[in-house]
């Protein structure tokens, strides 16, 4: 979660697909205008990417240039959003600290979420019922646990409490799990995953690494994330940080795929490709 950015001087913003049969990126689109961050892939080979407050959708294969979705009466967006199983629609979380739902031919989008807290998205059920998502009360960044409500809206379940601050909850895809990464397990964060009924939290990764926003595949067999250097406080912009890859579950033995100058923006919501052969994500060289 973070509200929009903007590009340093001299600093480059971008788009990658990684193939991981191949073990090959391919840069995609680079500006050095907006800042892009965290790629969604749809279903008919888009991506959808924030930037300056707005959403963006462009060609995954780069034939196509970012193009600004048209939507009316949202507050600047974050780079927080998740597609609906659809792929059609979307959800958004907003600088506003709300969630909005909107369809990805833009026009109008509803909001889901009312005045308790602020809500940061990362999540939707695979039947599209439920959304995942941080909660931040008073502005207290650093004790944020994780809630779902109803993809219409509606009362909040806690589904963590207390100890923390946890980020990032994703849903497996057959709903089994909620994956995220947390503090309170070692004091830095680390992937753990806990039933959707709150219940039988694991810790997934255990090493100095700082470990943010766990991605699973569509089949469920892969899983990437973000790996920052051991000390790192938070999410931050700007570092040398690594794409790490996890097959079959076995999450001990983690491979690297890429370092990279990133972190916030980099991939934080889920960007694998419908065929899980690919994934996409951003880098900041300056």
């Amino acid at each position: 979660m973070a509200y929009s950015r903007k590009l340093a001087d001299g600093q480059q913003c971008r788009v990658s697909t990684y193939d991981i049969v191949e073990r090959t990126a391919t840069v995609v689109h680079t500006s050095t205008a907006v800042l892009f961050e965290a790629p969604n892939w749809t279903r008919d080979g888009q991506l959808v990417l924030n930037g300056d407050g707005l959403l963006w959708t462009m060609a995954a294969d780069g034939s196509a240039p970012p193009r600004a979705v048209p939507f009316t009466g949202l507050p600047d967006l974050n780079n927080d959003h998740v597609l609906a199983p659809d792929s059609a629609s979307i959800y958004l979380s907003a600088d506003d600290g709300h969630i909005y739902r909107g369809r990805l031919s833009g026009g109008p989008a509803r909001r889901i979420t009312g005045d308790d807290r602020m809500h940061f998205l990362h999540g939707v059920s695979p039947d599209g019922s439920t959304l995942a998502y941080v909660g931040i009360v008073n502005q207290q960044w650093d004790s944020g646990t994780l809630w779902t409500i109803g993809s219409d809206g509606g009362k909040s379940t806690p589904l963590t409490t207390g100890d923390g601050p946890d980020d990032g909850p994703e849903y497996a895809p057959d709903g089994g799990w909620i994956y995220f990464n947390t503090e309170r397990f070692s004091g830095h964060a680390q992937i753990a995953r806990v039933r959707p009924n709150g219940g039988g939290m694991e810790q997934l990764t255990y090493d100095e690494r700082v470990n943010w926003f766990p991605h699973l595949s569509p089949a469920g067999d892969h899983a990437v994330y973000l790996s920052y250097p051991p000390g790192t406080e938070g999410h931050p912009a700007d570092l040398r940080v690594e794409l790490r890859l996890v097959v079959d579950g076995d999450w001990k033995a983690a491979q690297t795929l890429v370092e990279l100058p990133g972190g916030q923006g980099t991939i934080n919501v889920n960007s694998w490709s419908p065929d899980g052969r690919h994934f996409a994500y951003v880098d900041y060289p300056a």
